[in-house]
């Protein structure tokens, strides 16, 4: 089970104008606990006039080696969002030695080190799993190289731009960088522009063998990911070679189901070994219910986004509102996100462990 622990800040980095990484010391006795696999994010939370807080940011320090004792410290990059209750605050009032509480890792856009070529299309802030991914595999496993398509606005609001470019340095036979500056231009490289679906279906072909990459992983903003998708599914990549994280989402791509609720139902949970059977109110979701009765039930962002609140439905139905966090052989198998889930069925039964 995931579990929140107050962690100090070690450092604090300016990356641009609008953005931060955080850098948090894990003490010996937590490193374990805090051992991640690349690509995973973390959720941090503070209380704001009396309410608690949660957002989620990716990991983009390598991952510990398996014979580690699990990692010493912990960096994350936070980007201002526009009224943002978390990113405002980690803009302008976290220093070092502050604590913050975090919660152990999680996340399933994660690659294991293994041989073979890889690729990945980011936007803006969708760069940061993918330092640890990259920085990670191509340090551990000498058969595999990597291609990253990243695209910003301009050079001075790119994040981790020397840690990239460290990389590249690094790694200069196996790594593959390709910038994109929508609204600035560059003196080489690719033309100014968006990364649309027409783009990409030209460009990706002309970069890399499309057929050859054994993974592509999209991270960013959801117009983004989705347009890189239709892409990629043009150029005939299979869905289980596609890995998707989205960083924001427009408010109409949310697509609520309209199946019917019934007038009296329940949940069933099993969380850390301990169960429950709780009614839900009108209009809650599974989450809200259960974090009623248990708040120590996991969830990072409640928007369908990260994934931290899956669970696995045992029985009964529910209805989804929206879902950018599961892959489909996911929610083939049975797990729904809760933070997302209404009831269908007047009985319904999750298991948060599984």
């Amino acid at each position: 089970m995931a579990r929140f622990h107050p962690l100090p800040v070690a450092a604090v980095d300016r990356l641009t104008d609008d953005s931060v990484a955080l850098t948090f010391a894990v003490p010996p006795a937590l490193r374990e606990e805090y051992r991640h696999a690349p690509g995973q994010h973390l959720a941090l939370r503070r209380t704001v006039d009396g309410t608690e807080v949660r957002r989620t940011y990716s990991i983009c320090s390598p991952a510990p080696d398996p014979d580690d004792e699990g990692p010493r410290t912990l960096r994350v990059g936070v980007r201002l969002v526009d009224g943002g209750a978390f990113s405002t605050y980690a803009l302008k009032e976290i220093a070092v030695g502050d604590e913050l509480e975090v919660m152990t890792p999680a996340g399933r856009f994660t690659l294991e080190p293994a041989p073979g070529l890889y690729a990945a299309i980011v936007g803006g802030s969708g760069i940061t799993p993918l330092l640890s991914i990259v920085s990670t595999l191509l340090a551990r496993e000498p058969r595999a190289g990597f291609c990253l398509i990243r695209s910003d606005r301009t050079s001075a609001s790119t994040m981790f731009l020397e840690e990239v470019a460290d990389l590249k340095d690094r790694f200069l036979e196996r790594f593959q960088l390709v910038t994109v500056l929508s609204r600035e231009e560059q003196q080489a490289g690719l033309p100014t522009g968006r990364l649309d679906e027409d783009r990409l279906s030209g460009l990706l072909p002309a970069l890399l063998p499309v057929d050859e990459v054994a993974g592509w992983f999209l991270c960013g903003p959801f117009g983004l990911v989705q347009s890189a998708e239709r892409a990629l599914r043009g150029l005939r990549v299979p869905r289980t070679r596609i890995h998707e994280e989205i960083f924001h989402v427009e408010a109409a791509a949310a697509v609520t189901s309209s199946a019917p609720v019934p007038a009296h139902s329940a949940v069933t949970a099993r969380l850390d070994g301990r169960g429950g059977t709780w009614p839900v109110r009108d209009g809650e979701s599974l989450l809200e219910t259960v974090l009623r009765n248990r708040p120590d039930a996991p969830y990072a962002c409640k928007g369908g986004v990260c994934g931290t609140c899956r669970a696995f439905l045992v029985s009964g139905e529910v209805r989804m509102d929206r879902n950018f966090a599961l892959e489909p052989e996911e929610t083939d198998a049975g797990y729904v996100l809760a933070c997302q889930s209404h009831p269908v069925t007047e009985k319904v039964e999750l298991d948060f462990d599984r």
